[in-house]
């Protein structure tokens, strides 16, 4: 049959473009899953492809908050259009469930303070567990060199963030936490508690390793704890909020 026949039969023309389009999807490489490292905290946030899951428990909407005070007494904190701001005092607001290994999104915005030590400018933090502290500070433009592990984004006086990409005051920024709790066999500290933290769509704690608690956390222990949004006498603002229990054996 003469080629130029073949060609312009519809028959064969569909024939080779399944067989070549079949080939070329055969050939292309298909992307590695995402793989969880048992005893770590890497592989259970894919940045770039990340979703909410669907399962998670929303802490902080639009329509109110699902956290109670620190205290006995009531809250000082306002919530208003789906915004949570703390108050002046040094009153905080709890998860009212334990939590050992989950994920947790946290969306906040730091005032701009008059106190010359930079600490105190725009401060709250994450207490996990209330026994580790991630920083909240209005750490925006403070050089490298002198950047401290008490400012924003640090593990309170532990660890700086591998890298600094905090948001002027007045923005809206984010952290994404992946945490694995401490094991323990009765009272004995088995494995140390292990932390992942996305600042803003960025890496800056990598599986960190935590051998110890932080500034004034809570003992460590085999039990679970709440989750503390720590109140700091600045009006640093919330919303947001959710948390998906895990198990990262």
């Amino acid at each position: 049959m003469p080629r130029c026949f073949l060609l312009s039969c519809p028959l064969f023309v569909g024939l080779l473009y399944v067989t070549l389009s079949c080939a070329t999807a055969a050939e292309k490489p298909k992307a590695p899953a995402l793989e969880h490292e048992p005893g770590t905290t890497k592989g259970v946030v894919d940045i770039d492809n990340f979703k909410k899951p669907d399962t998670a428990k929303q802490l902080v909407s639009k329509k109110g908050y699902d956290l109670v005070p620190n205290t006995k007494e009531p809250t000082n904190w306002k919530f208003e259009d789906g915004v949570l701001t703390a108050s002046h005092i040094w009153d905080g607001l709890l998860t009212k469930e334990p939590y050992a290994d989950f994920l947790m999104h946290v969306e906040f915005n730091v005032n701009k303070g008059n106190d010359p030590n930079p600490e105190k400018n725009g401060n709250s933090g994450i207490y996990i567990q209330e026994r580790y502290e991630l920083q909240i500070q209005n750490a925006y433009g403070i050089p490298e060199e002198e950047f401290k592990p008490s400012y924003g984004g640090s593990l309170y006086r532990m660890k700086k963030p591998d890298k600094l990409v905090s948001k002027p005051h007045g923005q809206w920024q984010d952290y994404l936490i992946v945490f694995r709790a401490a094991r323990f066999d009765g009272d004995k500290k088995t494995e140390n508690a292990r932390i992942t933290v996305y600042h803003n769509g960025t890496l800056i704690h990598d599986d960190f390793e935590m051998k110890r608690k932080t500034g004034a956390g809570r003992k460590e222990g085999p039990d679970p704890r709440p989750i503390l949004l720590q109140g700091h006498a600045n009006p640093v603002k919330f919303r947001n909020i959710w948390i998906q229990a895990l198990d990262l054996k």
